[in-house]
């Protein structure tokens, strides 16, 4: 009897050591791409040990302040110009863990079919947030709307347009409000989460849209103290691994690009 109780006594303990070494990791993420792929990737980090917690946010500054103040232990939601930008605005050191995947950026109407039925003096909304306004003013530029001063500056806003032939009027928003807007400005350019949430389907119905190649890279971030921790590194593998891959893949369809 008493060997009966010293083995059940092992086998609870055992089970009780097993429940308290799975360690938690929150991650703060915008919808959609982001929060789905973690989504996706729970039971894979699961099976390794790691119970992985999303929080959704719907803008672009909280995810790196909860992470900043070890409120979340990473973030999966911006890519590094914007990250860079933030960290020099703010006086924060996130730090990059692993890219994951692209959104090519695109210009989207209801009230045009073609970037050429612009007229003059078009009413066009862009991210208010420098990374992100940049982005949009230099698609605009390579299909031919504008020039800036800097052909490369990618914080541009407005003021750096040197030429703006069909004196176009620029409105500049929140990110997440574009696709709200849409039908009140002659032409917006969304980032490609908040057009997916939207409804919108990048690969269909952007005038115009990034390519593949683009340098804006979705990141895994994290804090300096944090970046290499076991539990972390387990999330990065993941991310970018042949299975999220071909989930990206087939449930985007071209609409987010796998950086890997």
């Amino acid at each position: 009897m008493n060997l009966k109780k010293t083995l059940a006594a092992l086998v609870a303990a055992t089970t009780l050591s097993g429940a308290v070494a799975a360690e938690e990791l929150s991650v703060a993420a915008t919808p959609v791409p982001h929060a789905e792929i973690l989504e996706h990737v729970k039971p894979m980090l699961a099976e390794q040990g790691v119970e992985l917690d999303v929080k959704v946010f719907t803008d672009y500054v909280q995810p790196n302040i909860q992470v900043s103040q070890k409120n979340m232990d990473a973030n999966f939601f911006q890519h590094k110009p914007y990250l860079d930008s933030f960290n020099e605005g703010r006086g924060t050191s996130l730090v990059t863990v692993v890219g994951v995947h692209v959104e090519p950026f695109g210009a989207y109407s209801t009230r045009i079919s073609s970037l050429d039925e612009l007229q003059d003096g078009a009413v066009v909304a862009i991210p208010n947030d420098p990374t992100n306004g940049g982005r949009a003013l230099l698609l605009l530029q390579k299909h031919g709307l504008i020039t800036l001063e800097d052909s490369s500056k990618i914080t541009a806003t407005p003021q750096d347009i040197a030429k703006n032939p069909k004196n176009l009027e620029f409105k500049e928003l929140e990110a997440a409000t574009l696709p709200r807007i849409l039908n009140q400005v002659d032409l917006a350019l969304i980032n490609t989460n908040y057009a997916l949430e939207a409804g919108l389907n990048p690969t269909e119905d952007a005038l115009v849209i990034e390519g593949s190649d683009s340098p804006y890279v979705n990141i895994l971030v994290a804090r300096p103290d944090n970046k290499d921790s076991e539990a972390m590194q387990k999330l990065a593998d993941v991310l970018t691994s042949e299975a999220v891959r071909e989930f990206i893949l087939n449930q985007y369809e071209g609409a987010v690009v796998p950086a890997f």
